[in-house]
């Protein structure tokens, strides 16, 4: 059966999406811009629809452009995954291996294991991914990665899952030294830290329902990409909130941020190591062991 859609196609419109352009497309694809039209318009006629917009200074994607697009997305996973399921198989070895590790954690944790398995010669390409709340489980359900470190046991989805328990990670309720709540001497109430915007990491899950914590009812907040800038957004004193003790050692030591006593205590969490309980692939059970025993991951799972 004949289909106008083909992976080829999906990839240009892929491609012009992120980088903003036909030229910019034609240039991450190796191809000539003449090229790269072709295949657009080439698609329009055989599906009979308008993919862009070209009535403007530049063309945009058209309603049904935009929906091509991101099913299409789907497609092109659904292909990458299908190869790179193929090639495991053929050589015993997977090709590639991606490891989602929660924003909680530095990625700084994974390179000791990630330059021992280098030294191995194995070929097999690493990808790190940051997730943040309940977005390691779903890049996990969803197999956008391979294992998760640092997945907590709260937004956990029902599946056959393989888990092993890294440590308590202790939280701390943090100030910037010159915000106003650094001033004040008995525990922190609902209505006190109430009156300033939360500081807030933005859940990266997809499908599963996204966490928060310690944000109160009709709170602001200032919502960031990842842990890094919600330590950043404190330290500027933009925001308050809850932050992993061991993400802040310095900040609390040369006194940028402070740590506050909360009436209402946030209790520690234990992180995890995660896979498909089927998935044996020789790189992805290397890690496994490997992280598990990880010294840099207890390093900073110590309060």
């Amino acid at each position: 059966m004949h289909t106008a859609i083909t992976i080829d196609a999906l990839k240009v419109l892929d491609a012009i999406d992120r980088k903003g352009s036909f030229a910019g497309a034609a240039s991450e694809l190796f191809r000539v811009p003449s090229a790269i039209s072709y295949t657009v318009q080439k698609l329009e006629e055989d599906l009979n629809v308008a993919i862009y917009d070209r009535t403007g200074h530049r063309a945009r994607l058209t309603p049904a452009g935009r929906y091509l697009l991101e099913e299409g997305r789907t497609l092109l996973e659904a292909a990458e995954n299908l190869a790179h399921t193929t090639r495991q198989v053929a050589q015993g070895w997977e090709t590639r291996l991606r490891i989602g590790f929660n924003s909680l954690l530095p990625a700084e944790c994974l390179f000791p294991a990630i330059k021992e398995f280098y030294e191995l010669g194995v070929p097999v390409d690493v990808q790190i991914v940051e997730e943040v709340f309940a977005g390691t489980w779903d890049a996990l359900q969803s197999r956008r990665v391979d294992l998760i470190i640092g997945a907590d046991s709260l937004s956990k989805p029902a599946g056959s899952y393989t888990t092993k328990a890294l440590g308590e990670m202790p939280f701390v309720f943090a100030v910037a030294a010159d915000h106003p709540l650094a001033n004040v001497d008995t525990p922190l109430q609902e209505e006190d830290i109430s009156r300033y915007p939360a500081a807030v990491a933005a859940d990266t899950s997809r499908s599963l329902p996204p966490g928060h914590a310690g944000i109160f009812h009709r709170q602001r907040t200032l919502t960031v990409a990842n842990i890094d800038q919600k330590v950043a957004v404190q330290v500027a004193g933009l925001g308050v909130g809850w932050l992993p003790r061991s993400r802040i050692r310095q900040q609390l030591k040369d006194g940028t941020l402070v740590a506050k006593t909360v009436q209402a205590s946030r209790q520690p969490i234990t992180l995890h190591l995660a896979r498909h309980a089927e998935d044996q692939g020789k790189a992805l059970m290397w890690f496994w062991e490997r992280l598990g025993r990880e010294e840099a991951v207890s390093e900073w799972l110590r309060d």
